[in-house]
């Protein structure tokens, strides 16, 4: 066999689109379907968010499907998002682009944050992901699963420094300043990030570690694990049980998520970790009509939870489904971009959370679709 020339080519035609150039039983194929038709009910939301006349925008459709790419396949910067976007023919196909096409600056996404973060499109893109779900079916209205978890701030420990403390000149290392706190009596009362004002010193059990973080809350449908609300706060002793309560409430008064004729007639099961097994909690929900399947304190203290609770079969099922939840904050870690965040304050934060969280849901969504359509 004759050795082949090293040809270096520096131009290509091709008469094939990117259409033609995916699989069409490409994973992002089922998601794409999916994103459409919740981007095309989301049309009224760009229209309120734009103004009516002056020079066209980068299409926010093609925004969010960029955006979409970089949660799925884990792109750490919107610098090299834009690159892979570049040379990149499956992601150009996902975002509607042809293979001709320029794009766009890096820049464009933080122009268009503050757009995105008034016009709360990250929950409006989330809340309609769950409803092409909920047409199909998907998701439960009775049983449900509330966790959270600790997310880290983009925040030095160098950065928490005493409240009052006077400003002092730049050190000799603006960057990395040498910082000495060892043996320094330091709370959230006391002293503050300067970097990041919201990021709350936190630790979540004893041993820990303690860092400056956020907290991300979850509620779970048992049925197929979708996350049906996700919020994110300050970190603190009490928020975990406290937001769960404002969530469950807000579910319980949804009419989307809870048929107005069933309304009160059956019984509604929340799950939960023994971190929920309180009195508060506990009460809060029977008082909402929700029976709390929470795991009990089997040392140090009295359990909330009697026996009135864990006789019923369902508890035992409640116990098994909780712990779905985990994947969830699992997946937002490793492949989400989620486990030391990129983005400063509460609001900004909570906006990534609840776009990457809609992100899961679509993979999932993606599985169980191409799971009927094999076994159907």
């Amino acid at each position: 066999m004759a050795r082949g020339d090293d040809r270096q080519q520096q131009a290509m035609f091709s008469v094939l689109s990117p259409e033609q150039r995916v699989p069409q039983d490409h994973p992002l194929r089922t998601i794409r379907t999916v994103v459409d038709e919740v981007l095309r009910d989301m049309s009224p939301t760009f229209d309120a968010i734009y103004a009516q006349a002056g020079r066209p925008s980068i299409p926010p459709e093609q925004l969010l499907r960029t955006l979409l790419l970089q949660v799925l396949y884990t792109v750490r910067s919107e610098r090299l998002l834009m690159e892979e976007l570049n040379y990149n023919l499956l992601f150009r196909w996902f975002v509607g682009l042809n293979m001709d096409e320029a794009v766009w600056d890096h820049s464009t996404f933080s122009k268009n944050r503050e757009r995105f973060l008034a016009g709360e499109v990250a929950q409006a893109f989330f809340d309609r992901v769950l409803a092409h779900a909920r047409q199909r079916n998907l998701l439960s209205d009775e049983h449900f699963t509330v966790d959270a978890t600790l997310l880290e701030a983009w925040a030095s420990l160098k950065s928490f420094r005493p409240k009052d403390e006077p400003s002092e000149p730049p050190p000799d290392d603006p960057g990395n300043p040498t910082v000495d706190f060892h043996g320094e009596r330091r709370s959230n009362d006391t002293h503050q990030s300067t970097t990041d004002a919201d990021a709350r010193l936190y630790r979540k059990g004893k041993g820990r570690e303690a860092k400056l973080c956020y907290m991300g809350h979850v509620v779970m449908e048992n049925r197929h694990g979708l996350a049906v609300r996700v919020q994110a706060t300050i970190a603190g002793g009490t928020a975990e049980p406290e937001t769960a309560e404002d969530l469950v409430e807000q579910l319980a008064g949804d009419p989307d998520e809870l048929d107005a004729a069933l309304a009160g007639s059956r019984r509604r099961t929340v799950g939960a970790d023994k971190g929920f097994d309180t009195v508060d909690f506990v009460d809060a929900m029977r008082d909402l009509n929700v029976t709390p399947h929470v795991a009990q304190h089997t040392t140090g203290r009295r359990s909330a939870i009697d026996g009135r609770t864990t006789r019923h079969p369902g508890y035992a099922i409640s116990q098994q489904a909780r712990k779905r939840v985990e994947e969830i904050f699992g997946w937002l870690k490793t492949v989400g971009l989620m486990r030391k965040l990129r983005h400063r304050g509460t609001d900004r934060v909570d906006w990534v959370l609840v776009f990457t969280t809609a992100a899961y849901n679509l993979v999932r969504l993606g599985n169980i679709l191409t799971a009927v359509e094999t076994t159907g």
